[in-house]
């Protein structure tokens, strides 16, 4: 199985992620959303598939430091637009594999999910 890995590569998470997944043996392709981009459709599945509440990373310095204007009266779309200006907003690591979606780093969650 190889699976779609979505961060950034000097996360402390997505490297705990990274670690799991090549212990376990599991392959995936690394898309790192800070120098490649954050492509709107892709978030917008994501959002679809977990809800934005889950994908945008409100606990972050980048959302933190955002203006209240853009914090505020959030939906999906804007949180679209949000992530895919401030990439760091956007939780992680996220990964798409054959059987759905992973937001976020839980290592039960992720044994459950590849096993």
């Amino acid at each position: 199985m190889t699976i779609a890995l979505y961060g950034i590569a000097n996360c402390d998470t997505v490297r705990k992620a990274r670690a799991w997944l090549e212990e376990k043996g599991i392959g995936y392709a690394f898309h790192d959303y800070k120098k490649e981009g954050a492509h709107p459709a892709k978030l917008r599945q994501w959002v679809e598939a977990k809800g934005w509440e889950t994908v945008l990373n409100r606990r972050g310095t980048t959302f933190r430091q955002l203006d209240e204007a853009d914090k505020h009266g959030l939906d999906a779309a804007r949180a679209v637009r949000l992530m895919q200006a401030h990439p760091s907003t956007i939780k992680r690591p996220v990964a798409e594999h054959p059987g759905g979606l992973l937001v976020g780093f839980d290592p039960a969650e992720w044994a459950a999910a590849l096993s």
